[in-house]
């Protein structure tokens, strides 16, 4: 094809543009590594051992903009040789940081919060799309709900067939649970499946 670039025109052109994507992701400050965990372990806990320490291979959080990523070295490596525009993502996006330095975490990430989460809420059938719509559980919603959960704990939100349907925040602890009416808020709602939707733009 006339005019197509050979591969010894391609190994010619400036590394800084292969390598653009390399700089532009960093290492978390310590921190923003100390925010990043302490907002993970309200819903995981220890368990964030898991997300550090993996028996496959290592993987590592990144920064890139205001947005945190989960990626492996391995693939932190390779995308390398893809130009900064020609990148849209890279691993799991975690979540951002706000302009004041907290971190607020992502739906993206609720396979992994899923995968080790400390408390959970299973909701009725009748509570999924509420839920689902981006508003706070309610009594009258709840199927089950792990014993002992303490009053501002971040849970996982699953429906009754252990299907994860986002996160959110325990307005009251378990005892407290079964004393509020039925229409009293439970848990407060912090992400869920349907900002796939609805917030696709925003989310990476």
């Amino acid at each position: 094809m006339a005019g197509a670039p050979t591969n010894s025109t391609l190994l010619r052109l400036p590394q800084r543009c292969c390598f653009d994507v390399a700089r532009k992701m960093r290492p978390l400050t310590d921190d923003e590594t100390k925010v990043l965990f302490e907002k993970l372990t309200k819903y995981i806990g220890r368990n964030i051992i898991h997300l550090i320490d993996r028996p496959d291979e290592p993987y590592c959080f990144r920064l890139q903009k205001d947005r945190v990523y989960y990626v492996s070295e391995d693939i932190m490596r390779k995308a390398t040789a893809v130009g900064r525009h020609s990148l849209i993502s890279l691993g799991v996006c975690f979540g951002k940081f706000t302009k004041t330095g907290k971190f607020r975490l992502h739906i993206t990430a609720l396979p992994y919060l899923a995968q080790y989460a400390l408390y959970k809420v299973w909701v009725k059938a009748n509570g999924e799309m509420p839920f689902l719509y981006g508003n706070h559980v309610v009594k009258a919603h709840i199927g089950r709900v792990t014993e002992d959960t303490p009053e501002h704990q971040g849970v996982v939100i699953y429906n009754m067939a252990d299907v994860p349907l986002g996160f959110g925040v325990s307005a009251r602890s378990t005892v407290d649970m079964r004393k509020v009416d039925p229409t009293g808020i439970v848990v407060f709602h912090q992400a869920d499946n349907g900002e796939y939707l609805r917030e696709e733009d925003a989310l990476f």
